[in-house]
């Protein structure tokens, strides 16, 4: 019965996966399709021409948008998030280790921005500054409301971690005459570097794209998702496809190092353990 029950079900599932792909990567393909558009092509199919002269003008001057102080914003605001997410992630993961005052209230207000609609949390952070008399900017207000968006997920990921993290590899280091700092340093961020690329992966990729907690808050300076969105309303030729195919590779490239940094940690952990146990018989 329950083996007839799952073919019947079987072509419905297999109908809404191909749909879910469909609107994934449907719109992707379009776009990555139309940036490849020749000298005379436009915004929409047919295809006029087969060529890379929209990449190529990416690099010259625009009458609109500017590429590139958008894309050096949105690397450096991506890579100092990225930063400041592992770094203060990793501490607080140490921190709760033991509990203190007021650390469950801490946790669920770190928390709470998760749910919190990200255009109110840009609002309000741009609107605080405006008070305050401090001009919003994007190395200082959209800063911190990035931080509002990654920090939360960093401080998920090594909450579960330090959860599983066995005591008794830092007992054996200060046994062996460690100090704090020397623990850390040679025996927990060895264990648990692969979550810390992930950790940092998070980082980069959710500041790097984040466009609704940068758009009250970035001041007169877009960064690269403002930047394209506002030219959807200004360019009319394939340059802005061309644009979008650039940064998705992109995208997908860091996720791709990420991964492979993760595969080759862990390999390079399996290996010292072998030699390890061969040393030891």
């Amino acid at each position: 019965m329950q083996s007839e029950a799952r073919s019947k079900a079987f072509p419905y599932l297999a109908a809404f996966f191909a749909l879910f792909v469909l609107f994934l990567y449907g719109p992707m393909i379009a776009i990555f399709t139309l940036s490849f558009q020749g000298p005379e092509g436009g915004l929409t199919f047919p295809m006029r021409g087969v060529s890379l002269h929209w990449f190529a003008n990416l690099f010259e001057p625009q009458m609109v948008g500017d590429f590139g102080g958008s894309l050096q914003r949105s690397l450096t605001l991506a890579l100092v998030v990225m930063v400041l997410t592992v770094v203060i992630s990793v501490s607080a993961g140490l921190a709760f280790r033991r509990r203190f005052k007021g650390s469950t209230t801490l946790f669920y207000l770190t928390v709470t921005s998760l749910i919190v609609p990200s255009i109110l949390v840009s609002l309000g952070i741009g609107l605080m500054f405006r008070v305050l008399g401090w001009q919003p900017n994007w190395w200082s207000s959209a800063l911190g409301a990035h931080l509002t968006w990654t920090l939360p997920f960093g401080l998920l990921i090594m909450f579960a971690v330090f959860n599983r993290f066995s005591p008794s590899y830092e007992e054996a280091a200060r046994d062996l005459g460690a100090t704090p700092w020397q623990t850390i340093r040679h025996v927990i961020l060895p264990i648990i570097a692969p979550s810390l690329i992930g950790v940092a992966m998070f980082g980069f990729t959710l500041s790097y794209d984040e466009f609704a907690r940068t758009l009250m808050t970035s001041g007169v300076n877009n960064t690269l998702p403002l930047e394209i969105y506002g030219m959807t309303t200004n360019v009319t030729t394939p340059v802005l496809y061309a644009l979008g195919t650039v940064t998705t590779v992109f995208s997908f490239t860091v996720i791709g190092v990420c991964l492979a940094a993760v595969t080759l940690t862990r390999r390079r952990r399996l290996r010292q353990g072998s030699d390890a146990g061969k040393g030891v018989l």
